[in-house]
C-alpha cells in the first residue's frame, strides 16, 4: 500500500469518527474536539493529494531537465492557513461555550429543544410573579 492511499485512508476514517462524534456526543467540549478530528482529517487528506504532482525540474548544477515527483505547495499552504483557521475557531467554539455553561450551569446540550424552551417559560413565570 503507498503511502498517498495509506494517508488517504486515514484522513476518511478521522473525519467520519470526527462526524460520529460530533453527532452522538452531547457535551459541547467533546463536539468542539470532534470538529478539530474532522479537520485534521481533512488536513491528512489535502497533504495525501498535493504528493500526486508530477513537474519537469531543471537541475540547477547542469540545466538539465528532469520529470520528477514533487510535492504541490498549493495543498501545503492550505493545510496551513486551515491550522491557523482551526486554531482561531476552537478558540471562539471555547469561549462561546464558557459563556454557554456560565448562562445554563451546564456545558452540555439539552436532550430535547422542548425541555429547554418549558424551563425558559418556567423562570419568566417566576420573575413575573
Amino acid at each position: 500500500m503507498s503511502p498517498v492511499i495509506l494517508y488517504t485512508l486515514t484522513g476518511l476514517g478521522l473525519f467520519t469518527l470526527g462526524v460520529y462524534a460530533l453527532i452522538v456526543q452531547r457535551h459541547l467540549l467533546r463536539k468542539i474536539l470532534a470538529i478539530n478530528v474532522m479537520g485534521s482529517g481533512v488536513f491528512l487528506v489535502l497533504v495525501a493529494l498535493a504528493d500526486r504532482t508530477q513537474a519537469v525540474v531543471t537541475l540547477p548544477y547542469d540545466g538539465k531537465e528532469m520529470l520528477m515527483l514533487i510535492p504541490d505547495p498549493v495543498p501545503h499552504a492550505m493545510v496551513i492557513t486551515g491550522i491557523v483557521v482551526t486554531v482561531s475557531a476552537t478558540a471562539l467554539g471555547l469561549a462561546l461555550m464558557l459563556r454557554v455553561q456560565s448562562r445554563t450551569g451546564q456545558a452540555a446540550l439539552p436532550d430535547s429543544v422542548n425541555t429547554h424552551h418549558n424551563t425558559s417559560k418556567t423562570i419568566a413565570r417566576k420573575e413575573v410573579k
